[in-house]
C-alpha cells in the first residue's frame, strides 16, 4: 500500500492522510475499523496513488470540500473505477462531473461510522466540512486553518461569509479540543484558534 500518515486512530475510525499535487493537499481517508469500509475526502491529485488507496483501503465514497480546481484533479479517474463522487451543489459545476449532492446537516454514511456535513461558505459558495460523530474529528477543508481562514481573494470567495461560517459553524458548534485537519498543511483544535476570531476580523483576512 502506498505510504500515508494515520492523524488519528481510535477503536473504531482511523485517518489515514496522504499530501498530493503542486500545492500540496492534504487528502484524507476515513476507515470504519470494524467494517474495513472507508471515505474519501478530496480526490485532489496524483489519481494514480489515490486510485491505489482506495483498492487498498475499500474506498466507498469521495466527498468533495469544495470545487477549487486543485481540489478536484482526480475525479474523474475515481468515478472510472466506480467510485461515486458528492459535492454541495453551489460548486457542482465546478466539477467535471459528479454522481450525488451534499446537503446541509446531513449524514454520511461509511461502515458503522456516521460522518455529518457542514455547510461553510465563504471560500467557496459550496464549501463544506464534515465531522465523524462521537469522535473529535472535524474536516475543515479550506474553510479554516491554523492561524485563520481560507483565502477569499477569489471571485465568488467573501471574507465576511467564511467568518460567519466559522464562528458559527464550528467555533460555536465544536468543543475546544476538536481536532480541525485543514485541507492544507498542519493541524490545530478549535481550542487553539477560536481566541483569535476578533484579530482575524480586524486585520481583515
Amino acid at each position: 500500500m502506498a505510504d500515508t500518515v494515520i492523524d488519528y486512530q481510535d477503536t473504531a475510525v482511523e485517518v489515514h492522510r496522504v499530501v498530493v499535487g503542486p500545492v500540496e493537499n492534504n487528502v484524507y481517508i476515513v476507515r470504519c475499523r470494524e467494517s474495513g469500509d472507508s471515505l474519501l475526502i478530496d480526490a485532489a491529485n496524483e489519481h494514480d496513488l489515490l486510485l491505489e488507496l482506495c483498492r487498498d483501503l475499500n474506498v466507498r465514497q469521495v466527498v468533495e470540500t469544495h470545487g477549487h480546481w486543485d481540489h478536484i484533479q482526480a475525479v474523474e479517474a475515481v468515478r472510472d473505477a466506480g467510485i461515486d463522487v458528492a459535492v454541495t451543489r453551489a460548486d457542482a459545476a465546478m466539477l467535471p462531473s459528479y454522481d450525488q449532492i451534499l446537503e446541509d446537516e446531513s449524514v454520511v454514511t461509511v461502515g458503522r461510522l456516521r460522518v455529518a456535513t457542514i455547510a461553510t461558505p465563504g471560500h467557496t459558495p459550496g464549501s463544506m466540512c464534515f465531522a465523524v460523530e462521537g469522535t473529535p474529528l472535524l474536516f475543515s477543508g479550506d474553510t479554516l486553518f491554523p492561524g485563520g481562514p481560507g483565502n477569499t481573494s477569489f471571485e465568488d470567495a467573501d471574507f465576511g461569509t467564511i467568518i460567519a461560517s466559522i464562528e458559527d459553524r464550528l467555533f460555536g458548534a465544536f468543543a475546544a479540543d476538536t481536532l480541525v485537519l485543514p485541507g492544507h498543511g498542519s493541524g490545530t483544535t478549535i481550542g487553539t484558534e477560536s481566541p483569535h476570531l476578533a484579530e482575524w476580523i480586524e486585520r481583515g483576512w
